[in-house]
């Protein structure tokens, strides 16, 4: 399967945004991305928005974890 292009919404202030823009393999499953001591969780509900004059699907933060030690 093809990888597709996502743009995360939410979370930390602080996240990068270059870091907005992501690949996934799956739509369905969850985005985690490693952040400062933590991850930062995200997941995609249906939403699309644009970027340069390309749709991609929105995925939405939806909670943080910390790393385990």
């Amino acid at each position: 399967m093809a990888s597709v292009r996502i743009v995360l919404t939410g979370g930390p202030a602080e996240l990068p945004e270059g870091g907005r823009v992501a690949e996934v393999d799956n739509l369905c499953d969850k985005v985690k991305i490693s952040f400062g001591s933590g991850y930062e969780h995200f997941s995609h509900h249906g939403e699309v928005t644009e970027v340069d004059g390309v749709r991609l699907p929105v995925f939405r933060w939806c909670e943080r974890t910390k790393i385990a030690e």
